[in-house]
């Protein structure tokens, strides 16, 4: 492939993928897992542990499997074909949700209940088995001095789009009756969701030749050992990716905090909630393009350290006017660990392994970010929400410690490649 080609084609990749993830984060907005679902399931029953299992399921869901798909992936010279048939999956239970909607909610409670956690976690998996062959085919089209940018162009754009989503559906939802608001979020969710694949399905993979021949990766497990002996810093990457889900335990309590204890109303609740996005839009490429020209370690260390100030200032907060600047914090936090991190782990190892540590990077931080609420919650019922902002502070400082002695920059490696 001639350099001007590959600009061109650089380009398109680009901007078709950031078309694509900017229609399913405006998709998600509709049929957010951590407000709208919720209120969805919050009609069907009171049960608190089955409303909390909707955004567990959709994390969970997407972390589990990528490790299991590792060694298949890594057999593959051609992924977009397999990717755009399993994305399909983390797609189409929106269409069946709005049917749901429709013919079963809310007369049906029982059976709505049951349908719609199997579609949550047909969802969840259908995201779980899409993540690491979308990674990897991202890894083949961006070019690792140009990855930070693009997830956090497609990001920031994924977040803006996302907001305005979660405003319209507040509308929708104001001024439609059930189940007929319902049905209109799940509906225009899957149209989104349709743009956003047609966007993906325009990817030009880089022609790799027919999968003839191709060497058969290395049983599960010895995969997995070669990786961890080839980048031996990447076992740290892996304990600070489960540590920061305990040191980060705090933020889920931010809000409910700031209105129970310190008065702040339900209306000033939704600014900070505005504030969190702003911040995620704003952070997102910038943080993208300092991670490229200068360390991703370097990110990361931010990241862990607004985290930890973030807590902190929660911890000493007087009022809820203390909160804007923490969601900042909080904001930054999420864009290292998020967007950032995933740049970063698509810069270790070569073109063979690097679907082992994907999947290791995601699979394995899954029981830490089940465990993490668990132990704020019961932290805070112990000695209140301030001991968990505590401890939470604590934890996010030691992960900085921890990229700063032991996290080794793979990008170093890779600056320097078109």
């Amino acid at each position: 492939m001639n350099a001007s080609k590959a600009r061109k084609d650089l380009l398109h990749n680009f901007i078709v993928n950031v078309g694509d993830g900017s229609f399913f984060g405006f998709a998600l907005g509709f049929t957010s897992f951590g407000t709208i679902l919720p209120l969805f399931i919050s009609n069907l029953t009171e049960s608190a542990i089955l409303i909390g299992l909707v955004p567990a399921i959709h994390n969970v869901g997407w972390q589990l499997p990528q490790l299991f798909t590792a060694r298949w992936i890594a057999s593959l010279r051609r992924l977009k074909g397999r990717m755009l048939f399993l994305t399909t999956q983390e797609r189409i239970p929106f269409l069946f949700l709005a049917l749901v909607a429709w013919f079963l909610f809310p007369n049906h409670k029982n059976l709505t209940l049951i349908v719609t956690f199997i579609l949550l976690v047909w969802q969840g998996l259908g995201g779980g088995f899409t993540a690491n062959i979308w990674q990897i085919l991202m890894s083949r089209v961006i070019p690792g001095k140009y990855r930070g940018r693009f997830f956090g162009v497609q990001s920031s754009a994924a977040n803006l789009l996302s907001s305005v989503g979660a405003a319209a559906a507040g509308v929708i939802l104001e001024r439609f009756d059930s189940p007929l608001d319902f049905t209109i979020l799940f509906s225009i969710t899957t149209f989104l969701m349709v743009i956003s694949w047609i966007f993906l399905s325009l990817t030009k993979e880089p022609a790799e030749g027919d999968e003839s021949g191709l060497a058969t990766p290395p049983p599960f497990m010895e995969m997995i050992r070669i990786s961890l002996h080839k980048e031996p810093s990447f076992a740290w990457f892996l304990f600070y990716r489960m540590l920061y889900q305990f040191g980060t335990m705090s933020s889920a309590f931010y809000m409910v905090y700031a209105v129970r204890n310190l008065g702040f109303g339900e209306a000033a609740a939704g600014i900070l909630t505005s504030v969190l996005l702003i911040t995620a839009v704003i952070a997102n490429p910038l943080l993208g393009w300092l991670a490229d020209r200068w360390k991703r370690n370097g990110i990361l260390v931010m990241g862990a350290v607004a985290a930890g100030l973030g807590s902190m200032l929660a911890w000493q907060s007087p009022s809820g006017s203390w909160f804007f600047p923490v969601v900042v914090l909080q904001g930054i936090a999420n864009v290292s660990y998020w967007t950032i991190g995933m740049a970063m782990t698509l810069d270790y190892g070569e073109e063979e392994d690097r679907p082992a540590y994907v999947g290791l990077s995601n699979t394995m931080i899954a029981p830490a970010t089940i465990l993490a609420p668990i132990v704020g919650g019961w932290l805070a019922d112990f000695g209140g929400y301030q001991l968990t902002f505590l401890v939470s502070a604590i934890l996010s400082l030691a992960t900085a410690g921890i990229i700063l002695a032991f996290v080794r920059d793979p990008h170093a490696r890779v600056r320097g490649l078109a």
